[in-house]
């Protein structure tokens, strides 16, 4: 049987969401024990879902609670955004067949206060490229690229695609595609493997950042509310009013 998908409120559909939220209003109605939101919480890798079932199980008064939503939702945000432009600006280079040592400066300039030191982040990015060679090698984990790497992670694998690329040109690209899993890098990855211009990549990846990101704030808002629904002791029905409020 295959294992279920972890919960990822950046690329999951709203519909996926709420069904999420409605589950958990009636496993909730069915048991009639709140302990289980701690379960829930232990068992979820989402940060921003695992924060509104931790805040659920608080004492916390609902604007409270609305409030800490907010702060969570502008922290995580700004994460997917700047690791989504990471991405971006790692894929514009590629297009352009830049040298990976200015893809790395273009890097260290979106983290800010702490960057990655150039030797040795080359050193790690130059092991990856001998460990994907390597028989049974992992390469659906070796070679993806997602908002979830943390940024350390995501630099050299970044780096690596850099440095692949300008040994052994954009087409080698198509090799690793198969491996990755649809989504924001696998769209520009297969723009640079098909030889599409720098300024088009990067202005199709700004497109479908912003539009990933407005959605993601939507999505954030409705399990919010739904969270506040379910702690408040709404029918199912009236929770489900709630998340049909978000939906067309």
């Amino acid at each position: 049987m295959e294992e279920p998908k972890e919960l990822d409120i950046l690329e999951m559909p709203v519909e996926a969401l709420a069904a999420y939220w409605l589950s958990i209003k009636k496993l909730l109605d069915a048991k009639k024990d709140l302990s289980l939101l701690a379960v829930e919480a232990e068992n979820t890798s989402e940060p921003f879902v695992r924060h509104l079932l931790d805040t659920a199980q608080a004492g916390f008064d609902p604007g409270l609670a609305l409030t800490l939503a907010r702060a969570k939702r502008g922290v995580l945000l700004t994460v997917f955004r700047r690791r989504m432009e990471m991405m971006r600006r790692a894929l514009t280079g590629l297009a352009a067949s830049e040298n990976p040592r200015l893809t790395l400066l273009g890097l260290n300039a979106l983290v800010g206060s702490s960057p990655f030191h150039e030797t040795r982040t080359f050193e790690l990015a130059t092991a990856l490229l001998t460990t994907v060679v390597q028989k049974d090698a992992d390469l659906p984990t070796l070679l993806g690229v997602d908002h979830k790497l943390k940024e350390d992670r995501l630099v050299v694998k970044l780096l690596f695609y850099a440095i692949s690329t300008r040994r052994n040109g954009k087409q080698s690209l198509n090799e690793c595609l198969p491996h990755l899993r649809a989504g924001f890098f696998a769209e520009g990855l297969s723009l640079c493997a098909d030889g599409f211009e720098a300024e088009f990549v990067a202005r199709h990846l700004a497109s479908i950042r912003d539009a990933a990101l407005l959605a993601t704030r939507r999505k954030m808002d409705m399990a919010t509310q739904l969270c506040l629904a379910i702690k408040a002791g709404l029918s199912y029905d009236d929770v489900f009013r709630v998340a049909r409020s978000y939906m067309v």
